[in-house]
């Protein structure tokens, strides 16, 4: 029997990123420092448009059964997070500094602000700093919270699916784990990156100086918004703007290298004014985040005095969005990366249905989220708490 409880060797547990539109489980194996995928999966599939949570869950479900039918994963602990729309987060500036006191007034506060149960739904927080308010000095917090009932569906899911939860962690603690294991150096530890995951309907910003995150916040705009407004622009359905839009990314990647009279002799499947109308539209959305995203910039450095922030590194599906990534650039005042999480990594496994040593898009950055889940608990790197854990 291989023996996967050796202190040097780690079989970490799966990291399961449930999104929209598809289902990412990858599982990390962690032998003397070196990190290699031991397996990966991930399988599409149809989104919620309708509000059909009945019909998305059986559709979760039935995407996890293949995948761990395929007999890759090595158990069946599984660390997942909630859907952004699930988990709900802002920030609280308290003068209290113990800890019973703290927990009350949050508690309170997440009933008045978010209609929770203060009795009996999971809370949690992060301490994010101490900041000076007029002649005050007050804590920082970064408040999570959500219902009782959503945290018993979903783990009822993952169980029903086959597998057993051991913790349920929010995105943006996920997110900032997956490159935490990188900040070795003292200067990294005296500077604040921001980690911006693009997701389908949502956008999470993440801040962190050092090994702590000092703010989240999340944007109601993510790639959907793209492919609603150029269907509504164009008359044509969500699915043919999706089918439109992806068209002229594909194109764009597949030609990079070619002569640009081939590229656009290649493009004429779509004429010039329906390209432009998608450019304008993808544009006008593109500037929304970035104004969305400035203004957390200036939140975070109005708030923590003398941060300043390097640089932002931007994950997820949205980030492979040229016309996002170029109106970034010119309006945001950090330099702009797009994450590369499996960097690093031994890519080779066999035990995966997924080839990402020859995927076209290279930079991989929409397993970011995965991999902090499934590194959760690592001595490795800091452990960070886990503001929604599955005993709530």
């Amino acid at each position: 029997m291989v023996g996967w409880g050796l202190k040097k060797r780690s079989l970490r547990p799966i990291g399961l990123d449930i999104g929209h539109g598809s289902i990412k489980m990858i599982q990390l194996l962690i032998d003397d420092g070196q990190m290699s995928i031991h397996a990966a999966d991930e399988i599409r599939i149809e989104t919620d448009s309708d509000g059909d949570e009945q019909a998305r869950r059986k559709a979760v479900i039935s995407a996890i059964k293949r995948i761990l039918a395929k007999g890759n994963f090595v158990g069946k602990d599984v660390v997942s997070c909630l859907p952004s729309g699930k988990l709900k987060i802002t920030s609280v500036r308290l003068a209290e500094t113990d800890p019973e006191a703290i927990e009350r007034s949050l508690r309170k506060e997440a009933a008045q602000r978010f209609g929770l149960d203060p009795e009996k739904d999971p809370m949690d927080y992060l301490v994010a700093g101490s900041v000076r308010q007029g002649d005050e000095v007050k804590n920082e917090l970064i408040l999570f919270a959500t219902d009782s009932e959503t945290i018993k569906d979903h783990i009822e899911m993952l169980e029903e699916a086959g597998l057993c939860p051991v913790a349920i962690d929010p995105i943006p603690c996920a997110l900032f784990r997956s490159f935490g294991r990188s900040l070795r150096r003292q200067e990294d530890l005296e500077r604040t990156v921001v980690f911006v995951d693009v997701g389908r309907r949502f956008t999470t910003v993440v801040f962190g100086h050092g090994r702590d995150i000092s703010l989240v916040k999340q944007i109601g705009i993510g790639g959907e918004r793209f492919v609603q407004d150029i269907a509504a622009k164009l008359g044509v359905s969500v699915d043919e703007a999706e089918t439109l839009r992806e068209s002229l990314r594909v194109k764009k990647e597949t030609f990079a290298d070619e002569p640009e009279s081939q590229m656009a002799e290649e493009k004429d499947t779509i004429d010039s004014s329906t390209r432009n109308l998608i450019t304008d539209v993808a544009s006008s959305v593109a500037e929304d985040l970035a104004r969305e995203i400035s203004l957390c910039l200036r939140y975070y450095t109005v708030t923590f005095r003398g941060a300043r922030v390097e640089r932002a590194i931007f994950t997820g599906g949205g980030a492979y969005e040229d016309i996002l990534i170029d109106v970034l650039k010119r309006q945001l005042v950090v330099e702009i990366e797009i994450a590369e999480p499996l960097r690093g990594f031994d890519l080779s496994s066999r035990r995966t249905g997924l080839n990402f040593q020859n995927d076209r898009r290279g930079m991989l950055c929409e397993w970011a989220v995965a991999v902090g889940l499934s590194l959760k608990g690592w001595n490795g790197i800091e452990n960070q708490r886990s503001p929604v854990r599955s005993g709530s």
